[in-house]
């Protein structure tokens, strides 16, 4: 068995401000998961079959270049899209400039820490059968692609030209990588995948398994809840979590 994706994790300068836009736009309920433990974030639970949760942890750092990773949104039409724009934009979001251009059929937005998503328009063949977060889309290489269909478990979708894309067996979003050339870093990667090793498992094992497909150690001392943090073939950080 392979690991489950358990959570996206967002840095955040302020945690409750982002989970409170996310959960508007999303219609994602907050949990109690945490126990008061400002450490652990604040957590949504997802309504829907996206199959992973979104946690929100604190940091001091700022965001400084774009994120290789942002959500597309989809619309069943354009008043749907028009819908979704206007909702973010009253929670607090704003439009920005990625190199779109008019002809696009695509909004691009940033929450209020400036972190982008897309809100795509209807009659997206490669979204259509994807629910609300029609797909985590990245900035990456093939080989990532590769790496992460095998960490995961999830077939690849798609693989042409250096993109690739993979999806649960279970449904939820794609998640899409859009092969060379990959933009550059500035420190650590704001979003990040949370694992968790299937239950009753050894985390070490699981770990083992991880560098054996390609990645590597990002920090190599646990931190108090016991996640270990590693990178993928293109040097995005990650999280492990200790079995439950």
């Amino acid at each position: 068995m392979t690991s489950h994706l358990h959570a996206l994790s967002f840095d955040a300068n302020d945690p409750s401000l982002l989970a409170r836009f996310w959960a508007g736009v999303l219609g994602w309920e907050m949990s109690d998961a945490s126990g008061g433990d400002a450490d652990s974030g604040i957590v949504l639970l997802p309504s829907d079959d996206t199959g992973f949760r979104l946690r929100f942890l604190p940091t001091q750092e700022k965001k400084t270049v774009q994120n290789p990773l942002h959500f597309d949104l989809t619309s069943t039409s354009l008043d749907d899209q028009r819908e979704v724009v206007a909702r973010a934009l009253a929670l607090g979001a704003r439009h920005i400039d990625v190199g779109q251009t008019p002809d696009d059929g695509h909004v691009v937005l940033a929450d209020p820490e400036g972190n982008e998503f897309c809100v795509i328009e209807p009659g997206n063949n490669f979204l259509a059968d994807c629910g609300f977060i029609g797909a985590l889309a990245c900035d990456g290489s093939q080989a990532v692609g590769y790496f992460w269909s095998e960490a995961l478990g999830w077939p690849l979708v798609w693989d042409q030209d250096e993109e690739t894309a993979i999806r649960s067996p279970h449904g939820g979003p794609k998640v899409t990588w859009g092969g060379p050339p990959l933009n550059p870093r500035d420190g650590r990667t704001r979003l990040r995948f949370e694992l968790a090793p299937p239950p009753n498992t050894d985390q070490q094992a699981e770990i083992d398994r991880l560098v054996s497909l390609g990645a590597t150690f990002a920090d190599t001392e646990k931190d108090e809840t016991g996640r270990v943090t590693m990178a993928d073939p293109d040097g995005n950080e990650f999280s492990v979590l200790t079995p439950r």
